[in-house]
């Protein structure tokens, strides 16, 4: 088992170091790649005692928590798991990757094609972290894009997450 990283910088650069490697070793010649972007990990911060923040990819934009120093809650590789925040409860899929160990991602963007270039994949990365720490967002983000009033879905987080900042 892989130990839990210590600071966020240790945090980021397993993600980022991990992610390098699937995208030389599983997603290379992928057509959903968005060649303008690539793998970085943004605003890692330390949360209930483990580290959270956004993965950057040119495939997807995820939510990430990794294990620190406390409890972590094992979950089976694709299994969910909910976290409450102030702005509500998000599903996260539980995964591990060598060099990282455990962890839990909430996709945000699958794929990122939408997205021109780098600064604007980060920046609407870092917000979503933010965000996550509003209660004026208060919602229940179930990945699900419904209109029927059961949730908010992720991607409509973001969009009021980006009014808010507007």
């Amino acid at each position: 088992m892989t130990e839990p990283a210590r600071s966020a910088a240790e945090a980021t650069e397993r993600l980022e170091t991990a992610f390098c490697r699937i995208l030389d070793e599983r997603m290379a010649g992928i057509p959903i790649l968005n060649p303008a972007l690539s793998v970085e990990a943004v605003a890692l911060r330390e949360w209930q005692g483990h580290w959270l923040g956004a993965l950057v990819t040119p495939w997807f934009i995820n939510l990430m928590i990794l294990p620190g120093s406390g409890a972590w809650r094992a979950v089976a590789d694709r299994d969910s798991v909910w976290h409450a925040f102030p702005s509500g409860r998000f599903e996260f899929i539980g995964g591990s990757e060598p060099g990282i160990g455990p962890y839990h991602a909430c996709s945000l963007f699958s794929p990122v094609l939408e997205f021109a270039d780098q600064e604007t994949a980060r920046e609407t990365a870092r917000v979503a972290v933010e965000s996550l720490f509003d209660p004026g967002m208060l919602g229940e983000a179930t990945g699900h894009e419904s209109g029927d009033g059961s949730g908010m879905s992720r991607r409509d987080f973001l969009r009021g997450a980006s009014a808010t900042r507007s």
